[in-house]
Formats: C-alpha cells, structure tokens, sequence
C-alpha cells in the first residue's frame, strides 16, 4: 500500500467509521433496505431519518425535493448506502446524541456491472441534493501514508474523535470534513476508520470538487419539524406495526407514498421454486446474466449464503401469471464467503463483485417471439460492446475505484464497549465470571492489545463483572441497553484517576433510551456484530505473548484433517505415552466412529464430567461450525483446545496439497476392519476422501492456519512428508484432477448424494478401480516420501507439552501488529556509548571523577535520542517519523553535561535520504545517569542548569558519530 502511493500509482483515502447499521435507499419504487432484511423497523426508522434530513436541508422546498430526488434516482438505477446511526435500535459503542446519516456510498447500475462512484463523485452528488457526508481524508505521499499508520499505532488503544480527528488532519494532505461533526452528534467514542487504495487522481479530483461545490445552506435548520424519532418511538413503543406506521405516516406521501414492503410482509415470502426459474430462466439483459452466474457459482461451491425471494408488492398492478416480480436477498452468512469469493474472481475476472447488503429485483416472464428476438440482439449488442475491449475496464474488469484493498481500522475504546462487555453479557451470565475473564483475555489476544492494556483492562472488566452480577442477579442485562449500566460504572471507574480516563475514552452524559428504544422482533441486531468478534483488519497476534493453559483448566485436542491424516493412532499413542503431557491431569481419547449420537455434545459432557482432563477428541473437524462449538465448549466449561494439522504446503484454494491428498487416499486403502468402514473393503473411498477435501476448499493454507491460530492460540502441526521428496507423479496428478472434476459435475448436479447414486454411477465405479490402480502402482513413492511415524509422534507430542506447560510461542499471523507507541527516538548501540565514556573518562579528569563511582554497566543498558513524546509534542509529531522507521541514521555525540543527580550527552541529529532528522526536544541528547528519584526527562534541563552554573560541561573533540535506528517505542 506504502510502495503504490510511494511511486505515485495510488491514494490512501481514509474515512470515519460511525457506530451504526448499514441502510440503503433505491426511491420509493426500488425500496429501501438493511443489511439483509426489508420492511421492517431499519427501514422505517432509515426512511424517516433521512425524510428529515432533507427537511433540515431543504426546509420549505423539501416535499419537492424529495419527490424530485426518488425520481432522480430510480431513473438511473441508483442506490445509496448509508451508516444509518440512532438511538432507538440498539446499543453499540455510545448511543449518538442524535439520529441521522452519513452517505457512504452510491452505486449506479447501468447496462454493464455497478459502478460505485468515487467520493469526490460521492461528495458532489451529495452536496447537489444536500445529503451529508463523512469526513474523509487523503494522503499522496510516503510520509503522509506513513504518519497516517503510526498516528493510528498511536491512537489505536487510546483514541477518541476529538484526537483521532485533530492527529489526521495535521497529516494528511487533504482533509474534507462531514456534515456532521461526530463530536458533536455522536461522541467521543469513535468506532474506528476505514482506509482503501484509490486512484492517484483521486486528490486533483477531491481538490476540483471542493472547490466547485462548496457545503450546502441549511434552510431547515430551526424549523419545528413536528415529533421526533425518539418522540414517536416513545409514543408507539408497545408494539412495532404500531411505530413503523407512525413512522412512515409522519415521513409523508412525498418522500414514500407507499407502504407495501412494510404492510404486507407476513404475506411476501415466495416459493423456494422462484430461485430455481431464474437460474433457468434466459436472462433479459447483461446485467440478469451476471447475477445468474454469480447464484450458480455460490450455489455450486456451496457458498454460506441464502437466496431468499419475496413477493414484490410495489409491482402488484402489473403482475399476472406470465408476469412475475420478486425480490431477492442474497444474505452471505459468513465473511469466508467474501474470502471465497474474491479468490473466484481471481481465476474468473469477468465476475461481478458480490457485496455486503445485496438485493435483486427480479422480473420473470413469458415473451413472445418478437420481444425475445429483440431481447438477444440486445444481449448481443452488450457482449459485443463488452468484448470490444475499450469497455471491458469498466463491465467486467474491476475498476480502481471497485477493486480497492480496504481494511477496517478501529479502536478499543470502542471494543472496550461493544465486544468485551456487550458481547461477554450471555458468557458472563450463563457461564460465570472465570468463563468470561478467559473470553476477553482471547479476544484482546486476538487483537493484539499492549500487555500494559491488558493489565488495566482485565481488572477493569473484573470489576464491572462483580458489579453487573450482582446487581442483576441472574437475570442477563439485555444487549439492546446495556450502556444504561455499563456507561454510569464506567463513568465513575474513569473519575479515579487519569490513567482510568484515558482507557475509557470518554464516559457520562449518558442518553437514555428505556423510554424511546424501538421494538425489534425476536431481539435481532441487524448490525450483525453481537457474535464474537474476530477483527480481520489491524489486529495481530505477537509472537512474544506466552499462552499459558492453566493446570486447573482442561484441554481439548483436536484434529482439522482428512481421513488418513493419522489421527487415531496419534491419539492411541499418546495416550499410552508415560507421563501424559507433562502433568498429573488425566488424558482420555473419545474416538468419532465409535460414538453413537452426536459427537461434540458427548465431549462437552466429557468435560463437564471431568473439567480438568485432556480430552483428545478423535475426529475431524473441518469447519468453522465445528470450531465454533469448540470455542462455545472451551468457554462454558474452562478449557483450552489444541488444534492438531496435517503439514502440508497446501494451495490457493485448499490447505492440502494434491500430495498430501494422495497419502492419505493411500492411507485409508491400507486400512483393514476400519470402525467407520472407511477402509479398503469401500467401494466409495474415493468419493468419500474427496467429500472431506472439499470441506476445505476455498481456503488457502495461509488463511486456514491464520484462522485456527486466531481462534484458539496455538496450532500443532504433524509432520508428514518429507522435504527432499521428488514430485508427484503425473499419473497420480492425473487421477486426482479426474476426480476432483467428476465430484464437481457430480455436486453441482446432485448435491450430496452419494456417488452410488445418481447421473454418474459407472463414471464413479470407474474412477474409483483406476484410483486404486493407480494409487497401487505408485506405492514406493508414496511410501518413500513419507516422515517415518515415530518421528510424527515425537514431534508431536513434544509441542503438545510444550502448550500444557505453556511454554509456547503464539506465531504470528499476516495482520498488522498494534500496540500503544508512546514516543519515536533513534535507537542507539549501548557498547558504543559505553565505549565512548570509558574513553572520556581517560582524557578528562572532570569527567573521570563524576563517572568512577556510578554503575554505568547497570544503568546504561539501552541508550536513545527522543524524538517526540506524544504526551510532549503529539501524537502527530510522534507519527510524522513513521516515515523514517526502522532507518539508519547518523548522531554526533559532542559533549557530555552533569550534575550530581543526572547526567547526559549532547546529541547532533544526521540525515535520512538527504533529509535532515530534527528532534521536537529543544536540546537533542542521550540521557545516560540520574540519581534515586529523578526522572530521565529531567535531563532536559541540563542546558538551563548550565547556563546558572549549577551544571558541568566536558566537551568531545573530535565529536563520536554512532549509528542509530529510528524507532517507536
């Protein structure tokens, strides 16, 4: 990211993240939506904010703006996304002092795929039809780009809105701030930032918009606007029909005349044939056959997604049985399904992006001969438009705007909130306080959070833990309004001292929404971030964080494999292994072939019966709901889980390489008697290894063994196959593909049938006799290249021990590690300076007498030049050497001064690339003695000192230059 902008490719644009839900507004006719749902309480509550938005707006005029404007965009296609943020749905990190919204996004959908628009465009659009914006910044340069990641190391356990705000605008090069001041409309606490590559002409763009559309007039503002959200809430709070009609009533004819999504939904769910005939159905444009390949691939890599349709009442008058209209959700459940989805468009770049909040309407009908030959020249037209080259960048490429690498950026003062107390209430409640510390002590892990934080935290949580529990006895505090309670503890928590203040942020002030809180059906957040937050941008496991498994606890050991990865016989032999792991905790191994019933539910019983064994749970556990029951286990009844992997290189697409996968096939036909009868007397082992393969498939190796880390703190791995071993044989390749080919027909035709059954039973018979042949004919190799087995054992049992003892180091992942920097110095060699003492102390007798009886061998361990200090100088200062870290640079040491409480040498900064590096301090210098009770920084004033005659100077001649390293600490 730092080397595109660096060589003038691209644009850091970086935006606030408001703590709210996403909504998005198509007009009246093209209806208005949450994250996954329509007509309900989001959308009544988003219509009606943004009515008055335009009422704040455009006062008087605002009726006919906004039938001008749901004109406007159901004309072009056009959709806007908005972080719809409220006080009545719910509580997230700070309940907003006031409702509104902040365009996100607009997307036109034309006759090729969506383009979103730039937020220059963005920008412009909105202050045309006086929509309000976020607050975005740019930066063009390398020390912009790099002051912007260390402001963010900075503030990242620390920031709020009001700094966060003022650091980035000290370092950005442009700086375009919202409509609405998020200090002033929701708080101090801020959710985070949102940064993305763009164009490198995005800032000659910006620059050009700004300057042409200056922020629009409020002709609203002060007007009596009649009943507000919270008021109408308020009134109607008993039942949600009742508010989502108040609602609309009071948005007005003139901005939704119709109500049809909200009225008639208990009668709009479709048939689940409706997603069948349109995949069959020939699409009527381009943009039908894009979506139709993009459902059929989901469908056929069995994505985590739903495909709901619902009846479109909006088109009622012109439905008849030829004549259908729906709308369609495409809900993807899981963010592996984006992940997933990406590497596709990888290998097939003319797939349309598949986005978060998307919704289709769909128009099936029976054409005549005449409209369907005008319908395929049509298509014709477009795909030869398509191909023709000069348009392909923007219908099928991505485009610079659409292809951005984004990340998430946000901080703890706000997953202080939402995700360790919010998201800890149900363990905390239903599963005690032990089980709720080892909660928030994974998931600060898991973000990397300072050890110092973690101290701090961790006795705060405690605390609030003693609190909450006893005053809500067993009775859970509901998520929807826990900042009733948790902002008045963390209010007072905060008045103790100024360190307390600083972890909480911001507290007080406290909007009370008992009165007003909106009535939400079945108590769902369609936020969608109640489960357990695992961040997938700016967080980061350190290598140096020891995960100690406590000897009260218990642990599970499991194994995310493929049959013939050989975990039966690892766990046989280490449950025969003298002295278990290393302790007195009794081991016991469960093995899945041999439990009736379901699986996991047994081991947890296993673990409530015996909460301070080793469980080796004698399974594959391929899946993310399988881990997720291992997470929820490990919580409610104390224990740690080991996963245990196969090694292997692995693929772009799957953890397990074709090598891997053909010696554990060779494996499985070697068995005899086999408990799961998976053995050389099936006829289906083939089908069956390749239906395990398939679990993983989607998952690179990287992000498989990241994902298991994240989760659980450490990772096993079993050596498998040697690494001098020659490569796999064409012929075992060959039949491997075949296979993996014949399974994907097979799939996508008949799901997960049994290849026993179906279209390709002679195929299956076929290949499963060749797969034998060929996996016989090539035995040598696949016995030659394996690790010997004891060696496995070895290896495995002496990392498992090493996790029971906890001496373990956590590897790191590819995230981004955070911390709290608290000042930048040139990091110097200690040797050199001592050195350099020893030698002054030779030449000059002043010098010689004030160091003789100081512990210099002691004190003098590490030795720097300050920088900045962010509590001194900023945290802007401190990041504008983000540009330099980790560089060499040159220090000329040319006196040293003293008194008999402190003593330092005078530092001359060299340069950096021609630049010349300059200290925030007035005197530049090495502080290398003080006296009991006197602090570093009080080496500053040695200079005063000397100049009152309290202080004693030996000049160096020749000066010392040494070496350093610029550096944060």
């Amino acid at each position: 990211m730092i080397e595109m902008v660096s060589k003038g490719l691209a644009t850091l644009e970086v935006s606030l993240k408001h703590s709210g839900s996403l909504f998005m507004y198509a007009g009246n006719e093209g209806g208005a939506y949450a994250k996954n749902s329509f007509g309900n309480i989001y959308t009544a509550v988003g219509v009606f904010v943004l009515g008055g938005m335009f009422h704040e707006a455009w006062g008087s005029k605002a009726g006919e703006k906004q039938a001008q404007f749901n004109d406007f965009i159901e004309r072009n296609r056009i959709c806007i996304s908005m972080e719809l943020v409220t006080a009545v749905l719910g509580d997230h990190g700070q309940r907003p002092r006031e409702d509104y919204t902040v365009v996100t996004a607009v997307t036109e959908l034309g006759n090729g795929k969506p383009k979103f628009y730039s937020t220059p465009e963005v920008i412009a659009f909105c202050r045309k039809w006086r929509l309000p914006t976020n607050h975005v910044w740019l930066f063009s340069t390398r020390k912009s780009v790099t002051s912007f990641f260390a402001a963010y190391d900075l503030l990242c356990e620390e920031g709020t809105a009001t700094s966060v705000c003022r650091a980035l605008d000290e370092v950005a090069d442009i700086s375009a701030p919202g409509s609405k001041d998020h200090i002033k409309v929701q708080g101090e606490i801020l959710e985070g930032l949102v940064a993305r590559i763009v164009s490198h002409e995005s800032s000659k763009h910006m620059e050009e918009v700004l300057k042409d559309h200056p922020p629009p007039p409020a002709d609203g503002a002060g007007m009596d606007l009649g009943p507000s959200l919270r008021e109408i809430c308020a009134a109607n709070r008993l039942d949600e029909k009742q508010q989502i009609k108040a609602l609309l009533q009071k948005v007005g004819s003139s901005f939704c005349p119709d109500h049809s999504d909200w009225y008639e939904s208990h009668s709009r769910n479709a048939d689940r044939s409706v997603l069948t005939n349109f995949l069959q159905a020939h699409p009527a444009d381009y943009s039908t056959t894009k979506l139709q390949e993009m459902i059929r691939l989901m469908k056929e890599k069995r994505f985590p997604a739903a495909f709901k349709c619902y009846h479109n009442f909006h088109k009622a008058e012109s439905m008849s049985s030829d004549n259908l209209f729906y709308k369609m959700v495409i809900h993807v459940r899981s963010d592996s399904g984006f992940r997933r989805y990406q590497k596709e468009m990888r290998h097939k770049p003319g797939l349309w992006p598949l986005y978060r909040g998307f919704f289709v309407d769909v128009n099936l009908f029976k054409a005549n001969k005449e409209r369907a030959a005008g319908i395929a020249k049509s298509n014709n037209d477009i795909v030869g438009h398509v191909n023709n080259g000069s348009s392909t960048s923007t219908i099928d490429g991505l485009a610079n705007e659409d292809a951005n690498l984004m990340i998430k950026l946000k901080f703890l003062t706000y997953k202080l909130r939402t995700f360790l107390i919010r998201n800890g209430l149900s363990i905390l409640f239903k599963d005690g306080p032990a089980a709720y510390r080892a909660y928030y002590l994974r998931q600060m892990e898991i973000w990397g959070t300072s050890a110092g934080k973690q101290r701090e935290l961790s006795k705060m949580l405690d605390e609030w833990a003693v609190y909450i529990r006893r005053k809500c006895g067993n009775r859970q505090l509901s998520s929807a309004i826990y900042l009733s309670e948790a902002e008045p503890f963390l209010e007072q928590y905060a008045k103790r001292s100024p360190e307390n203040q600083v972890l909480i942020g911001s507290a007080g002030n406290l909007v009370k929404t008992e009165d007003f809180l909106a009535v939400v059906e079945g108590g769902m957040d369609e936020e969608g971030d109640l489960a357990t937050e695992r961040e997938e941008a700016a967080a980061s496991l350190s290598p140096s964080v020891k995960d100690t498994i406590q000897k009260k606890e218990g642990l599970i050991v499991f194994f995310p494999g493929i049959p013939g990865c050989a975990k039966s016989a690892f766990c046989k032999e280490l449950l025969n292994t003298p002295g278990g792991l290393g302790d007195d905790r009794p081991v016991q191994s469960l093995m899945g072939d041999l439990i009736k019933g379901k699986y996991w539910p047994k081991i947890a019983d296993e673990r409530r019966k015996k909460p301070y064994s080793i469980i080796l749970a004698d399974k594959n556990a391929p899946n993310e709901e399988v881990w997720k029951q291992i997470e929820n286990m490990c919580h409610s009844t104390r224990a740690s889980a080991v996963p245990v992997i196969p090694d292997s290189e692995g693929t772009d697409s799957n953890p397990f390489a074709l090598d891997a996968l053909a010696v554990f096939m060779f494996r499985v036909l070697q068995r005899v008697n086999h408990p799961g009868n998976l053995d050389k007397s099936s006829p289906n082992v083939g089908y069956v290894m390749l239906m395990f393969y398939h679990l993983y498939d989607g998952k690179s190796r990287n992000y498989f063994e990241d994902e298991l880390v994240e989760r659980f703190g450490s990772l096993v791995k079993i050596p498998l196959l040697k690494p001098d071993r020659g490569p796999l044989p064409a012929s075992l390749i060959s039949v491997l593909e075949e296979g993996i080919n014949l399974y994907n027909l097979h799939t996508k035709r008949h799901g997960r049938l049994e290849s026993n059954k179906g279209s390709y039973v002679q195929e299956w018979a076929k290949w499963e006799k060749k797969l034998r042949d060929t996996l016989s004919a090539n035995a040598e190799y696949l016995n030659s290249i394996q690790v010997p087995f004891e060696f496995a054992v070895q290896q495995v049992s002496e990392q498992l021990r090493k996790i029971a003892k906890g001496d373990y180091t956590i590897p790191s992942t590819e995230k981004r590690k955070l911390g709290t920097v608290v000042f930048a110095a040139v990091d110097l060699p200690a040797a050199e300076i001592q050195g350099l003492l020893n030698k002054l102390s030779g030449m000059n007798s002043n010098a010689e007498a004030f160091l003789e009886d100081k512990p210099m061998d002691n004190f003098l361990r590490k030795a720097h030049v300050t920088l900045a200090h962010k509590k001194s100088h900023g945290f802007s200062a401190v990041a504008g050497y983000g540009l330099y870290l980790h560089r060499q640079v040159p220090v000329e040491l040319n006196a040293l001064l003293f008194t008999d409480k402190m003593a330092a040498l005078q530092a001359q900064l060299g340069s950096i690339d021609d630049e010349k590096i300059v200290s925030k301090n007035e005197w530049p210098h090495v502080t290398i003695w003080t006296g009991e009770g006197v602090a570093p920084k009080e080496a500053n004033t040695l200079p005063q000192l000397l100049s009152e005659g309290k202080a004693t100077v030996v000049e160096i001649n020749p000066p010392l230059t040494v070496s350093g390293t610029v550096e944060f600490y």
